[in-house]
């Protein structure tokens, strides 16, 4: 049963959704959206925060009729058979090293803003910063959610306190109008994306809520229109404060607050960064080691340390880091494209909740649930080709744990 004095209400799940879902790209998304759509950006994260929550009330559903610390990959496997299922962790899987990468990259915006990092240097900074990240993983992880929680307040406080100066500036706070160019819409739209992907975290929680029933959805709701109206405020204040800073949130900070913007702005991205490719990194080297004991990966990852980490994992996967990181590096490619390929994972894995959720859920909810199938279409089509990297996993996960389970059929067979 569930503890109805100590267990979590509407607005703390609220708070703990806005959490996971604030960080370090608070300070950047917005940048990029209106570099690819300019006023269009504004229009991106109105129709994107509108057009989540059918998603968000999905997730909610399934999160509250079948609890399971697998989430997506649980609730496919549950509609659709071992296999989906598995499909969806694997590519899930090969998305976190693109993912935690991209945040690495977001996170030396905020190291060279505030040291001015040589150009020459900044590959080795990057992975220095694999370094730290395994000696805060060697012993598990180290960074306390208490210590996370009162991060993210730490950032929406200094944003809050931006838009509260927005009367004590001289300059008029109002973005110029321009034709918005549909396509660009879309693209924005694409990446901004990544603000939103977590709410299937919420799915982990549903048991710890007082009354998941009347809580739950509320809380995500709640949740959803709170990031996506901090987010919209973000790019309305860069649009409305032009700024020749390259992190242009730095400089509306300065004119706002009248300096200490690349320090503040430099600390708390820094610090979210950590924090968040910390658990990126814990969580994957988690399931890496899961995925051994399963013999899906080889048995080799299996072996813990002393304190209960796969350091063959945390190894493989910082390694593979590094990789995509000295790749990205002298191949020139822009964090925007790293964004828009674990996106376009998250998109298959949203759409295919959707999907399992047609099975799994009453009929009275399948009009949220084509709602959330649109949605994830509108995104795939805002992305492009560069779906091409998830659909690829697709094509080649599906396939591979398909022949698995057949050898594993056959008498005789023994994991590697």
């Amino acid at each position: 049963m569930h503890n109805k004095t100590s267990g979590i209400g509407r607005w703390q799940g609220a708070g703990l959704l806005a959490t996971t879902l604030l960080g370090t790209s608070v300070f950047i998304l917005p940048q990029l959206t209106i570099e690819l759509a300019g006023y269009g950006a504004l229009w991106a994260w109105g129709l994107l925060t509108l057009t989540i929550i059918p998603v968000a009330l999905v997730f909610a559903s399934l999160a509250s009729r079948f609890p399971h610390a697998a989430g997506p990959a649980y609730f496919v496997e549950k509609a659709f058979g071992s296999i989906a299922g598995k499909t969806i962790g694997i590519i899930f899987m090969f998305a976190v090293p693109l993912g935690a990468t991209a945040a690495i990259i977001m996170t030396y915006q905020f190291i060279d803003a505030l040291f001015i990092v040589p150009d020459s240097m900044a590959l080795l900074v990057q992975l220095g910063f694999l370094l730290l990240l395994y000696a805060l993983n060697f012993r598990g992880i180290h960074i306390a959610a208490s210590l996370q929680l009162g991060l993210t307040f730490s950032i929406v406080a200094v944003l809050l306190l931006m838009l509260f100066s927005w009367g004590t500036v001289d300059v008029p706070v109002k973005p110029v109008k321009s034709v918005i160019d549909s396509s660009a819409l879309w693209k924005a739209a694409g990446i901004a994306f990544w603000s939103f992907i977590g709410i299937e975290a919420m799915a982990h929680l549903a048991g710890d809520f007082k009354n998941p029933e009347k809580d739950l959805k509320p809380a995500i709701m709640i949740g959803v229109t709170i990031v996506g109206c901090i987010y919209l405020a973000c790019a309305w204040l860069i649009l409305a404060i032009p700024t020749d800073t390259p992190l242009a949130m730095t400089g509306v900070f300065d004119v706002l607050l009248g300096g200490m913007g690349t320090q503040v702005i430099g600390i708390l991205g820094i610090a979210g960064g950590i924090a968040a490719v910390n658990v990126y990194t814990a969580s994957l080297t988690r399931l890496i080691w899961s995925f051994s004991n399963e013999s899906i990966l080889p048995t080799w990852f299996s072996r813990q340390n002393r304190h209960g980490v796969s350091e063959r994992a945390l190894v493989t996967l910082l390694s593979i880091m590094a990789a995509v990181l000295i790749t990205t590096h002298y191949t020139d490619q822009n964090l925007e494209d790293l964004v828009s390929w674990v996106n376009g994972v998250f998109v298959i894995i949203y759409f295919a909740s959707m999907i399992a959720s047609f099975k799994l859920l009453p009929g009275k909810y399948h009009w949220l649930t084509i709602l959330g199938c649109l949605f994830c279409l509108m995104l795939a089509a805002g992305l492009g080709w560069k779906m091409g990297y998830a659909i690829g996993l697709l094509i080649i996960a599906a396939p591979f744990l398909w022949f698995q389970q057949q050898k594993k059929l056959k008498p005789g067979y023994s994991p590697l």
